[in-house]
Formats: C-alpha cells, sequence, structure tokens
C-alpha cells in the first residue's frame, strides 16, 4: 500500500513539475511590443490650412495626407506631397512652394522639405529647384535655407550651387558655394 501511494505522488509531482517547466516561457516579440512606447497619430485627408497674422493670410497650405504625431518632439509630416501660395500684404500670391514630404517640429517652428523641392517667385519668375530645404521662422530675411545642391532659373541663366539662403518670398536669395559658369556683366569686371 505505501509502495503504491508512492507512486501516486511521485507520479503526480513528476507531473506538475512538467507542467510548470514547460509553461514558463514568453515569445520575445510579444515582450518587447508590450515595452514599447506607442505613438498617438492622427490622420487627416485632403486638408486645407489657412495661416494668418492679425487677420491676413500669409499663406494657405494643401495636402493629400496630414499625420499630427504624438512623440517627445511632437511633429506635424506631410508624407505625400505638400503645396503652399505664399501671399503678401496685398492678398496676392507672391511665391509658391512644392514638395513631395514635409515635416513640421512644432515647438521649434521649424518645417523640413524634401523630394522635388520647388519655390517659385511669382513677380520675378525665378524657381528654386532642390532635394531639400528647411524653412525657419527664427531666421527672419533668410528663412529658407539649405546645405544640400540647387538649382535657381532666373529669366535670363541657370545659377548652380552648394547651399542657400533666401526670404520666404524668395525676392532676394544667396548661393553659398556656386558652381559652373556664372555670366558677369562687363561693366562689372575688375579694371
Amino acid at each position: 500500500m505505501i509502495k503504491k501511494d508512492f507512486y501516486k505522488y511521485l507520479t503526480a509531482a513528476f507531473l506538475l513539475g512538467c507542467f510548470f517547466l514547460s509553461s514558463c516561457e514568453n515569445d520575445e516579440k510579444e515582450v518587447k511590443k508590450l515595452s514599447s512606447k506607442v505613438l498617438g497619430i492622427e490622420e487627416a485627408k485632403y486638408v486645407k490650412i489657412n495661416y494668418s497674422v492679425g487677420g491676413k493670410v500669409k499663406a494657405i497650405l494643401t495636402s493629400s495626407l496630414m499625420l499630427r504625431v504624438q512623440d517627445t518632439v511632437p511633429y506635424v509630416e506631410f508624407p505625400k506631397d505638400i503645396h503652399v501660395d505664399f501671399y503678401n500684404d496685398s492678398q496676392k500670391v507672391e511665391s509658391i512652394l512644392t514638395a513631395r514630404y514635409g515635416r513640421y517640429k512644432e515647438s521649434q517652428g521649424i518645417v523640413l522639405l524634401r523630394d522635388s523641392v520647388k519655390v517659385i517667385n511669382i513677380d520675378k519668375g525665378d524657381t528654386l529647384y532642390c532635394m531639400e530645404l528647411n524653412w525657419d521662422r527664427s531666421r527672419p530675411g533668410r528663412e529658407f535655407y539649405t546645405d544640400k545642391p540647387v538649382r535657381i532659373r532666373t529669366k535670363t541663366e541657370t545659377l548652380n550651387g552648394i547651399g542657400m539662403e533666401a526670404k520666404q518670398n524668395f525676392k532676394d536669395f544667396v548661393i553659398l558655394k556656386p558652381v559652373g559658369p556664372i555670366k558677369v556683366p562687363a561693366s562689372q569686371f575688375p579694371q
């Protein structure tokens, strides 16, 4: 009888031990998923945003997709396209900006534009082409800037360079490192 009870207890202990040993395993992906940070993302399609100062429209932004991401530094992203019309004090469009991608860091007031960036000054007809451009409201008179290659087409010539700074209306610009031939009128040659 003691032998029979001994085997029952031994069998029960063995099965219970096997149960505990085999059931204590966590999937590594599941653990990482539980401990990872989940970002809050708001999505808006076909947006039109009016920016105004003192009741006057300064810019109208349109995009087919806008994402507002709540991260440690919140930002607004335009992953498909962005189009901005900038207005002068007479409420006329003075410049147009287009790009395939944009990201606006709200707390810093900085916009990063990438992929087929184009800025046109309507009055002068000058057009900037580049692959990356920044806009920073804390740089009055030089809001647009880049350290990447740029091409600017004016009515009379095409200018190439590395790096550029310009006003938001793109009336005045400076190419930081001009590249290639530059036309200089004979009257400006040193004597």
